[in-house]
């Protein structure tokens, strides 16, 4: 009996953990989406990037973004290409970059 009990709680942890994984996916495609529009991108254009890094990156690689927002004495867009190289630095996931970049240069062309 005990070990039944056990196997029910292991296996509601896990279905629990997937839940909240597929909850997590979905609140980070609307939200990358926001915050891409609140920046100035086109909705299509965001909405297409977000689905695409949504579905290449993990949750723990979405939250690398956050690097990118300015630090205290950063202007809200980077003024140069060195601020630029400096917040992607800040990012230390190629993957996260790649798939950021591809993502922005597919929509760019598809998004309308």
């Amino acid at each position: 009996m005990r070990k039944v009990v056990i196997i029910l709680a292991l296996l509601a942890m896990g279905v629990g953990a997937l839940v909240f994984y597929l909850n997590l996916d979905s609140w980070s495609e609307e939200r990358i989406t926001a915050t891409l529009v609140a920046r100035g991108m086109p909705a299509p254009m965001a909405e297409c990037m977000a689905g695409r890094m949504v579905e290449r990156l993990s949750p723990a690689q979405l939250a690398k973004l956050r690097r990118l927002e300015p630090q205290e004495g950063e202007a809200q867009v980077p003024l140069s290409v060195a601020e630029l190289l400096e917040r992607l630095r800040r990012v230390d996931d190629p993957e996260v970059i790649e798939v950021t970049g591809t993502a922005a240069a597919v929509c760019a062309f598809t998004a309308r």
